[in-house]
């Protein structure tokens, strides 16, 4: 939408927000910006508008950076009341970083947030990210070294820290944004760290007017954003099918793909199936560098591997014709985790494991260094996988120390054992 957009009109707004409109309660990240003063307004015309709409909840966090941080807080509890909509103050009290203040209060305020919203039972928040946003975002990825996954920018619905997140604005142009909040006759709070040149962000901010006279403004950023977005997906759906043709997962967690297969796959293929499976394997941990996982790929595509590499949590080798992906001991395992009567519980991020039963006194924990031969005789057949996988696989016990699980199969039908590959 163009600068010059009026936002009263009811389709427009139907339009923005028909992602959420069947939700019954939606929460507001307002930190008392233009932005998100904006998102408040629109939102609340649009839900006064309709014959039924969700639940409102705003919620503003301080951050503890700034003196005047407690005094936006209260502008925006102040305006909330103003427009009909619950609002909840929050404060991050925690000691703070002396380095990457903002990622540690990116991560604080959605923590904040995400534990109320569970609290007052709200399923989604809606930020006010926007067109300018993305093409800063795009902007930075690509001198990040961002492949196509990354480039696509910021997706409109997504995962944040947990927090199930909304950004309806995100084809918006900040002036209208800007509009709305004047024409309410509202002052938006200034934030210095936005005009800050420390940040890289607003480096990007800052140099956005130099590429626009060059061709690279916001909308053409933000459609290239667009069409990353749409080569993305279909990357993704071609790397699913070859996830089920060519990737085994066994009881223990481990992959294996057919070596000579897998070589022939295109490299932007290749690298994106390769992912799926070390984050599966690896317990999906936090995402790294897209450039250790290319040269992993191009190794693994051009030949074997002199010896086993690490990456994600896995260990990774070329054994009899394929590669074997198996999760890293000691890296991060969990603890031993009791399960509770008719409890399901989710183990290092691979298992789901569930007890059945009214019996208190069973125990998840890491299998650690099972013999084979044991193995076999509990499983029934010779095991194959590598020792890594089995290392690190779960054994569930009752408190006499039977054994009623290993890896993803069960011996007792107390307890069900699945492994989680989405």
């Amino acid at each position: 939408m163009s600068a010059g957009v009026r936002l009263d009109d009811a389709t427009a707004l139907e339009a923005i927000f028909a992602s959420v409109a069947d939700l019954p309660a939606i929460g507001l990240a307002v930190s008392g910006g233009a932005d998100s003063l904006a998102l408040m307004v629109l939102t609340q015309r649009w839900a006064s508008g309709r014959a039924r709409s969700p639940r409102l909840q705003v919620y503003s966090v301080d951050h503890g950076l700034r003196p005047e941080a407690a005094e936006e807080v209260a502008m925006v509890l102040s305006v909330a009341q103003s427009l009909g909509i619950p609002a909840t103050g929050l404060r991050w009290s925690d000691a703070k970083p002396r380095t990457g203040v903002q990622e540690a209060a990116r991560i604080a305020r959605y923590r904040l947030m995400g534990a109320a919203m569970v609290a007052d039972d709200v399923p989604v928040l809606l930020t006010a990210h926007h067109r300018q946003d993305q093409a800063e975002t795009v902007l930075m990825r690509l001198a990040h070294g961002s492949g196509v996954e990354g480039l696509r920018g910021m997706a409109s619905m997504t995962t944040v820290e947990g927090v199930r997140v909304h950004r309806p604005l995100l084809d918006l142009d900040p002036v209208a944004l800007q509009t709305v909040v004047a024409e309410a006759g509202l002052t938006p709070a200034q934030d210095p760290s936005n005009t800050d040149p420390h940040y890289e962000r607003v480096r990007w901010r800052n140099a956005m007017p130099a590429l626009a006279e060059l061709g690279l403004d916001a909308p053409t950023l933000a459609r290239f954003a667009q069409r990353m977005g749409e080569a993305d997906a279909a990357i993704a759906q071609m790397a699913d099918g070859y996830f089920e043709a060519l990737v085994t997962l066994d009881g223990f967690g481990a992959a294996r793909i057919g070596h000579a297969d897998y070589a022939a796959l295109s490299p932007a293929i290749g690298v994106r199936l390769l992912a799926r499976v070390l984050n599966i394997v690896g317990g999906r941990q936090k995402p790294r560098a897209l450039g250790l996982v290319e040269r992993l790929q191009n190794t693994l595509a051009t030949g074997d591997l002199a010896k086993a590499a690490t990456a994600h949590g896995c260990v990774v080798r070329t054994s009899g014709g394929a590669i074997l992906v198996a999760r890293e001991p000691g890296r991060a395992l969990p603890p031993d985790a009791m399960l509770l009567p008719h409890s399901e519980l989710v183990w290092d991020q691979r298992f789901l494991i569930v007890n059945g039963s009214g019996e208190a006194g069973l125990t998840a924990s890491v299998a650690d260094y099972l013999p084979r031969h044991r193995l076999e005789e509990f499983l029934g057949f010779k095991v194959t996988a590598p020792a890594e996988a089995i290392r690190t696989a779960p054994i569930v016990r009752d408190e006499a120390g039977g054994v009623l699980s290993l890896g993803g199969w069960s011996f007792d039908e107390r307890i069900k054992v699945t492994l989680l590959i989405d």
